[in-house]
This record gives C-alpha cells, sequence and structure tokens, in this order.
C-alpha cells in the first residue's frame, strides 16, 4: 500500500494557539481529509456527524472524512498539527 503524503500541513499549535474557527463547529472541504496528528499532551475530538468522541494522543491520531462536521478540545497542555490530504491518510506514515 503506498504511503498518502500531505498536500499541506497546519501550523503547530498548543493548547494556547489553537484558533477558534478549530475549537468550533467546522468541516473539511469535499475531497480533503485531515490528519490531526497529537505531538505531545492529549486532545478531544468530536464528530457532529455521526455523533462521536475520540481522545487523541501522540499514539492515536484523528482522521476527518471530507465534509465532516466536527470540533477540537484541549485536555492538556497540547501541541498539535493536522495534515491535509486529497485521498485517505495513512495515519502511521
Amino acid at each position: 500500500m503506498q504511503e498518502v503524503r500531505p498536500y499541506a500541513s497546519s501550523p503547530v499549535f498548543d493548547q494556547d494557539t489553537i484558533p477558534t474557527a478549530l475549537r468550533a463547529r467546522h468541516d473539511t472541504k469535499d475531497g480533503v481529509w485531515g490528519l490531526i496528528r497529537v505531538i505531545e499532551g492529549q486532545l478531544k475530538l468530536t464528530y457532529l456527524d455521526p455523533p462521536s468522541e475520540v481522545l487523541l494522543d501522540p499514539s492515536t491520531p484523528g482522521i476527518i472524512l471530507p465534509k465532516q462536521p466536527h470540533f477540537v478540545t484541549p485536555v492538556s497542555a497540547v501541541r498539535m498539527q493536522v495534515d491535509f490530504s486529497d485521498r485517505p491518510p495513512t495515519p502511521g506514515a
């Protein structure tokens, strides 16, 4: 299986610099997958459709499907980054 490489990545954010837009309901565009990578700490990822929550940490990334509404909430001191790709991401890559 070929590794999927992101075409763009966000800056690295911490619990104080995560933009308000990421903390509120938002989604990716059609055809865009997101991969939330936690570098250190923990981050809660809340999916709105279908409703669910997952706790992300350095060993548990979060995958965002195209047009999937979601938001994030820091649980502790955290450093995180979002990678964007045009195909389903490879979490362990």
